[in-house]
């Protein structure tokens, strides 16, 4: 479907907390600023308007900001904040931005991704909503499917994803030919060649029937 090096956010996006299980959801997006005062209104300007927009994505949802400005003046979310997304359906935030209140986020088993950590919450205004943002090196539409581990954050196209969820199995298992091989201890340098050839032909198998299926 794509290269191996594109789809997926680079190191400058990291797991708050790597030990949470995998996250999935489809991207509800947004950019936001914090480093000055709104000109008019409150703080946390926007925010109404991105929870009346969320129904426009089906859940689960992930939050991915982009953080205009860059090194980030202030955190994009603090407890209150990952709370109000989880009660609206959502499963977890990803920023390019950067995060606090961790200790807090971390006992309501919010997983976040972020750039670092911020004490303060600044002035905090959500400019767009769902528009596209950039964030770890790559661009995030609204609606976009995002798996998002202790590894990192990749996207899943969606024509595709069914596929992925039927055949990742068998890919693990494709993967299994060699490192069963490798378990035995064995310095099998004939052994290991057949091995992975036999899980390169597997692997260009699921390839095939994940694109038959489009």
């Amino acid at each position: 479907m794509r290269p191996r090096n594109t789809g997926y956010m680079d190191d400058r996006i990291q797991a708050c907390f790597p030990e949470m299980p995998p996250m999935v959801g489809y991207a509800t997006t947004a950019t936001l600023c914090t480093g000055n005062p709104p000109r008019e209104g409150d703080t946390y300007a926007g925010m109404d308007g991105q929870l009346a927009q969320l129904d426009s994505i089906p859940e689960p949802r992930v939050v991915v900001f982009q953080d205009l400005e860059v090194p980030s003046a202030a955190a994009t979310f603090g407890e209150v904040m990952c709370m109000t997304y989880q009660t609206f359906g959502c499963v977890g935030l990803i920023t390019s931005g950067t995060g606090r209140d961790l200790d807090q986020v971390r006992e309501i088993n919010f997983p976040t991704f972020t750039s670092g950590t911020n004490p303060s919450h600044g002035y905090h205004q959500i400019t767009a909503v769902n528009v596209p943002v950039h964030v770890g090196g790559i661009t995030v539409f609204p609606g976009d499917l995002i798996h998002a581990d202790c590894n990192g954050v990749t996207t899943i196209p969606n024509r595709i994803a069914g596929s992925v969820a039927r055949l990742c199995g068998e890919y693990m298992d494709a993967e299994g030919y060699v490192l069963d091989c490798l378990k035995t201890g064995a310095r099998d340098l004939a052994g290991l060649q057949a091995a992975r050839a036999a899980c390169a032909e597997k692997i260009a198998e699921l390839q095939k029937r994940a694109l038959d299926s489009l």
